[in-house]
């Protein structure tokens, strides 16, 4: 599945009072991006949320920086030199697969196996491959 969305990566959570107790929420950036995410896996899968043991293999497709060289900005198009940079991976990982709860998997704790990539592109999206063990 692809789905054409610039990946976003989970921040610290926030806080707030409310009376005695403390409300924690998502950033609002990591909170939009959960929501469109989701929405765009719903337009492309139809089927019940997999509720096995599963295998996803997750690629992040991040920009590429407007000041580079010609020879540089080649380079990260083609792979030769991939993202080294914040966002770290599993930031990455932990925003893409809340917002998935519940619409190809029934709980992100089902899956079993994570493979995971970050490589720089001209069209920022994000690939999924989701097998049922």
């Amino acid at each position: 599945m692809i789905l054409h969305i610039e990946p976003v990566e989970q921040a610290r959570p926030r806080a707030t009072r409310y009376g005695r107790s403390i409300r924690v929420y998502d950033p609002p950036k990591v909170s939009k991006y959960k929501k469109q995410l989701a929405q765009l896996a719903r337009s492309q899968y139809k089927d019940e949320p997999l509720d096995g043991s599963l295998e996803v293999e997750i690629s992040f497709y991040r920009p590429v920086q407007k000041s580079l060289s010609k020879i540089e900005r080649s380079r990260r198009l083609s792979g030769e030199h991939r993202p080294t940079v914040k966002p770290d991976l599993d930031n990455y990982i932990k925003s893409t697969l809340d917002a998935l709860n519940g619409i190809l998997w029934t709980d992100d704790a089902r899956i079993v196996d994570l493979h995971a990539h970050k490589y720089y592109s001209d069209d920022p999206h994000i690939e999924i491959t989701v097998t049922e063990l």
